[in-house]
């Protein structure tokens, strides 16, 4: 474990360090540890379970075993453990954004506001779980009797990234208990630690053995195809790149699983002429800053009206240059990138626009020592060619383009694989609606720059996804719709 105060050092020592199968915490069957990297330090913070193949077997194994009867139970019982889970996470938010800084690096301010968004899943699905709605109906000749049901589709596998360790688990979790299916997760091996401690939190407010079952492993490959082509499960739900998603789908083809995918964005974030610019970059810093850029939702590509493009840029510029870069448990704004790879991307598509003739306002650099650190940076002038325009930065970066014709930035905005979110900014209500229906995301924020809310449907289109998360339609990802056909005599 890395040094660190005895608080820190108390969090992390408290979480489980197995893999939680059955109920039961046990180590890895071979025995294999991995570590988790605190990348404000660049340093260990504690070692966890590695999980195989076996390992694989036997969550799937449980998984298995518990599903009769945990899709037996009552709703309104389902229901009640995920409030009791949703009041532990915000009884527990202090020890949580603690150990969540601690493995991921966002700031604490940042982090006791992602256990909140967590927690808030929990209890919207706590209030779902009792309206999972059937019908009844006449066939169009009088004759027969429609009895429409939904069930639960049955073990699920969820696959949750690094970035939200906390709130991408619950935002699979909740919906998944709700409808009574009982699941395996396997959280990202960079920030395992929050996940581990959320399968002991869910324990505590009542959720029976086998129904969640927790694989950390350093062998993603070898830990999912097997449970991919098992058999057991019935259902994935992916959050991460598209690359991977990609290869996920053709594995889920061979037991023609139910697939939702929540993978890479390009996000637009226009700002038109009329713009309110308070507004704007307010909105810009959210859009962009959330997360320490680490997002999919993050603002990517920065197009603003020539006509206020000037005076944008140098307000952003400021809020990014007085942003502090530092350890999150420190108070710092801007903690450090998640490991040297990624800081190395972003030191790299940044010098890639440079060379194509980008201005650098302020930032364009990585700290020097210990840390994966990289200044808040804000360029003009990008070209439309660079790599940063059409790859996710994944870093705190703002590349700003101009343009001046409202179809040439739809247009443009349009012009990429990806589809999950678009920022808009203007005081026109006819523009903002004739816009919006032309951007080819799955989410769009008018004149703000977060759109996540658990009440919401989140989900993208094209190359960023399929099926949505969160909301009324949340739920139905987990459910199969089945209906009984009945004579009437």
């Amino acid at each position: 474990m890395s040094a660190g105060t005895e608080q820190e050092r108390a969090v992390v020592a408290a979480v489980p360090d197995g893999l939680f199968i059955g109920g039961e915490w046990r180590p890895a069957a071979a025995g294999g540890v991995f570590s988790v990297e605190d990348p404000s330090l660049a340093r260990e913070l504690r070692t966890v379970a590695d999980a195989d193949a076996d390992d694989a077997a036997a969550a799937a194994a449980a998984a298995a075993d518990a599903q009769e009867s945990w899709a037996a139970t009552a709703p309104r019982e389902r229901s009640e453990i995920l409030r009791r889970g949703y009041e532990l996470l915000i009884e527990r938010r202090e020890e949580l954004a603690l150990l969540m800084t601690l493995e991921m690096g966002k700031p604490l301010a940042e982090a006791r506001g992602e256990v909140m968004y967590a927690a808030e899943f929990f209890r919207w699905f706590a209030e779902e779980a009792v309206r999972i709605e059937g019908g009844y109906q006449a066939s169009p000749d009088g004759k027969d009797r429609f009895v429409v049901m939904k069930r639960p589709v049955g073990p699920v596998l969820l696959i949750t990234p690094w970035n939200f360790p906390l709130a991408m688990g619950t935002r699979k979790i909740g919906p998944a208990i709700a409808a009574g299916c009982t699941m395996i997760i396997k959280p990202a091996e960079q920030t395992p630690l929050s996940m581990l401690k959320l399968a002991e939190i869910l324990t505590e407010a009542g959720l029976p053995a086998g129904v969640l079952n927790v694989l950390t492993t350093s062998r993603p490959g070898e830990v999912v195809e097997p449970l991919m082509r098992g058999g057991v499960i019935r259902k994935l739900s992916f959050t991460g790149s598209t690359a991977v998603g990609r290869l996920l789908i053709e594995q889920s083809a061979e037991q023609v699983l139910r697939v939702s995918l929540e993978l890479g964005g390009n996000a637009p974030f226009i700002v038109f002429d009329d713009a309110d610019l308070d507004k704007a970059v307010e909105g810009a810093m959210a859009a962009k800053m959330r997360n320490i850029g680490e997002a999919c939702t993050a603002a990517n590509r920065m197009y603003v009206h020539a006509s206020v493009a000037d005076e944008f840029a140098e307000r952003l510029a400021a809020r990014m240059d007085a942003l502090t870069v530092g350890r999150g448990t420190d108070g710092a704004d801007v903690g450090p990138l998640i490991d040297e790879a990624g800081r190395t991307k972003v030191d790299e598509l940044v010098a890639d626009a440079v060379q194509r003739g980008a201005k650098v306002l302020t930032g364009g650099r990585h700290a020097e020592g210990e840390g994966y650190f990289y200044a808040p940076t804000v360029m003009t002038g990008v070209s439309p060619d660079s790599a940063l325009m059409s790859q996710e930065i994944f870093g705190p970066v703002a590349p700003i383009l101009t343009f001046i014709d409202e179809d040439e930035v739809i247009a443009a905005a349009n012009d990429t694989e990806y589809g999950l979110v678009s920022y808009l900014f203007t005081e026109n209500l006819h523009r903002a609606f004739r816009v919006s229906e032309k951007l080819d995301t799955g989410m769009i924020g008018l004149n703000k720059g977060v759109v996540s809310n658990p009440a919401a449907p989140f989900g993208g289109v094209k190359a960023s996804g399929l099926g949505r998360e969160g909301g009324r339609v949340g739920i139905d990802e987990f459910l199969e719709t089945r209906y009984l056909a009945m004579p009437l005599g």
